[in-house]
Order: structure tokens, then sequence, then C-alpha cells
């Protein structure tokens, strides 16, 4: 014969089916507010009546279970604040759209036998200029011409060779232009600066496009106007 949590006499059979329920009720064994409320109460119930509780230790359980409530109340608060801070995430990449987003990067990568296709943002219509890969240590290692362009996001190849022809190993190398808009000043650009076209949400994260891909809202550097 057992106890069960209210003070009622159950068999060995009922309690272990009540365990049984109880485990897959509450997989995880956490005990609320509410348990340790019918477990004081039922200590209360069946303590010895020659020594009862004293007032110092049902004070003391009381302040516990008004302790366990207000961390209860909090987490909530805390879990409403973060769905918050989301949705509001969500609303600055919308008035992002139009924007310059900055990826903090350059780099572009080189594969064995492939070419590296990149893209570069231009302001401004370009009249001519050049395309330079260059290395980790700032060295021109290709020039790659280019001739009138519009405005926007252009794409370009590289073969992987530098200016002598010679094929470079794979790798990181890092894009950038310089060229003359048709005011006749000149100006630069690289790979990273791109304008924010639109924002895609998708499972909880927000995607900002940046010439034709989509990247992470949250791994963008800077955002800048036009």
């Amino acid at each position: 014969m057992a106890i069960d949590a209210y003070g009622n006499t159950v068999s060995a059979a009922s309690t272990t089916a009540t365990t049984t329920s109880s485990t897959t009720t509450n997989p995880n064994s956490v005990l609320g507010k509410d348990d340790f409320l019918k477990l004081l109460l039922l200590e209360l119930k069946y303590q010895d009546p020659t020594a009862p509780m004293d007032s110092e230790k049902i004070l003391s359980q009381t302040s516990q279970l008004a302790t366990l409530e207000s961390a209860e109340n909090t987490n909530k608060s805390l879990a409403t604040l973060a769905t918050s801070l989301a949705a509001s995430a969500q609303y600055s990449g919308i008035a992002a759209i139009g924007k310059i987003a900055d990826t903090g990067s350059n780099a572009i990568t080189l594969a064995t036998g492939k070419t590296s296709d990149f893209e570069i943002y231009f302001p401004s219509d370009v009249t001519s200029g050049n395309v330079n890969i260059i290395d980790v240590n700032g060295k021109v290692l290709k020039t790659m011409p280019i001739g009138a362009t519009s405005s926007g996001v252009a794409q370009y190849s590289w073969d992987g060779t530098d200016n002598t022809g010679a094929k470079l190993k794979e790798g990181t190398y890092y894009a950038e232009s310089t060229y003359t808009k048709t005011d006749g000043t000149s100006a630069t650009s690289r790979v990273g600066l791109y304008p924010i076209e639109s924002i895609k949400f998708d499972s909880g994260k927000t995607y900002a496009k940046l010439g034709s891909s989509y990247i992470d809202f949250s791994t963008i550097k800077e955002i800048t106007a036009q």
C-alpha cells in the first residue's frame, strides 16, 4: 500500500500505473508551483501531532513557492519579449530595402578546374574601368578591363589565371573595381557592397536579397543610404 500526493491510499499496482501515467504526461519530471503546493499541504496533513512543523519552516517553504512563481512569470515575460524582438527585427529588415548593405568582405573563392563567378554593384553608369583580382597582401594578380556598363549589379567570371596567363592555386582571393563614371569622375566598388532588393522570411530568420543571392540578414555588417 502507498499514499499518493493527495493523501489517498492506493495499491502498489495503482501506484505503478500512476507513475507510468506521470512519466508519460511529464517526461522531464519537472515540478511546477502547483506540485510544490500539493506537497506542502500533504506534509501538513501527515505531520506528527506531537512535533508539528514550526512556522519558520512553513514560511520558508511558502517563500520558495513565491520565488518559483516569480521565476515562472519572468520566463513567460522573456518568451513574449523574444517574440516581439524577432518581429521587430523582421520589420527592420523591411525598412532596409533600397539601402546599401555591406557584408564586410570582398572575398571570392577559386576552386581547382572551375571559374570564379561574382558580382559587383555600380551605383552609376560606367564608361570604362577595370575589375582587379588581388591576393591577401593587396597585390593585383589579374586585371580585367570593362567597357560601358549600366548602373546596377554586373556579373563577372574569372578563369583563375593571373596577368601572365598562369593558373593560380585554389583558395580565397578578393575582387574590386576602379572605374570612370559618365561625368568623368573616378570611383571604386567591390564585391560585398549591394543594394537590398527584397527581404524574405524563412523558419524564423530574415534574409536579404543582395545581387542574385539571399543572405542571412544578421550577417550584414553595415547598412547605409544610397
